[in-house]
């Protein structure tokens, strides 16, 4: 693929400002690392698609996902059926998101071969936006750029060109946790703990010598069952009073509240399988109807031979 830039001006300046969510950051540097680890390369390059939403002239990117792609003759060509599969069962689930460009990693000056790639994901968005991360970069700030392509004249010719987008980062209480988690406590030799590890040891403690002193409640009474040990009626009167205290939570409310729970979690269960066999549905009617088109193509020639 080509490396020469197909920047724009400075001068030039984009027409939508964007925010982008460290979801999106974490997805590309997962796949990054990934494919670096399966491969063996040094820096890969991969490709994947951004969805979000769009309100006038700002722009929101929430998530993201891989694109599949081969590189022929030197050119990058994208699985399409793929990225619509994937796109429709974005929508399924995030019906409010919609697809608003790709990402990249590399270098991040907009080259050629980004532009070859860029024009191919205008045929499913007009005006697509491309993110592109060097995951390499040893920059103070986030080493990430926005860009979206204008219509300019060079040398007397109208030509596709990248101009850098500013960006923000835009995040949820959920996000910050997860950030916060992956900073402190994910990092390999580091000590420090974030605050979603310090409130897992809290209830981890808190579990564990429940378990303790409830086990050795169980233990005494099957010793005093078993003759090992003499009844002493004072702490059996303890014993009773403390699990009778236990069916205090059983109220009509907490059976209700707990029930709903479980429901909740079973059909997320239940819609994550009927999507997944949908999708599974869809795919062998797409190949059902390629095999059956073949044979009537093939039965019609054979036809007009004979």
């Amino acid at each position: 693929m080509a490396n020469e830039s197909a920047m724009a001006p400075s001068s030039a300046t984009g027409s939508v400002t964007v925010a982008v969510h460290p979801l999106v950051i974490m997805n590309v540097s997962e796949h990054w690392t990934r494919v670096r680890s399966q491969r063996g390369e040094e820096n890969p390059v991969v490709l994947g698609a951004l969805m979000g939403t769009q309100k006038g002239r700002n722009v929101e990117v929430y998530n993201s996902f891989e694109l599949l792609y081969a590189v022929v003759n030197g050119d990058v060509v994208i699985n399409r059926d793929y990225c619509e599969t994937k796109e429709e069962q974005f929508k399924q689930v995030f019906k409010d998101l919609e697809f608003l460009g790709w990402y990249r990693t590399g270098e991040l000056q907009g080259t050629k071969g980004d532009m070859k790639i860029h024009k191919t994901i205008c045929e499913a968005n007009e005006s697509p936006l491309l993110l592109k991360l060097n995951p390499l970069g040893r920059a103070s700030e986030l080493p990430l750029t926005f860009y979206e392509s204008v219509i300019d004249l060079v040398d007397g010719e109208a030509c596709m060109l990248f101009v850098e987008l500013k960006y923000t980062l835009a995040t949820e209480e959920a996000e910050r946790i997860g950030v916060d988690h992956v900073a402190r406590y994910s990092l390999s030799g580091s000590t420090e703990r974030s605050s979603v590890t310090d409130h897992l040891m809290v209830q981890h403690s808190a579990i564990k010598m429940l378990y303790t002193r409830v086990r050795l409640i169980l233990d005494y009474l099957k010793a005093v069952e078993g003759g090992e040990l003499p009844k002493d009626h004072q702490v059996l009167r303890e014993i009773n009073s403390l699990c009778h205290q236990l069916p205090a939570i059983d109220t009509l409310q907490f059976r209700e509240d707990f029930h709903m729970q479980c429901n909740d979690v079973l059909l997320m269960a239940y819609l994550a399988i009927v999507t997944k066999g949908c999708n599974a549905a869809n795919i062998f009617v797409t190949k059902f109807n390629t095999v059956f088109d073949r044979h009537g193509v093939g039965r019609r020639m054979r036809g007009l031979m004979f």
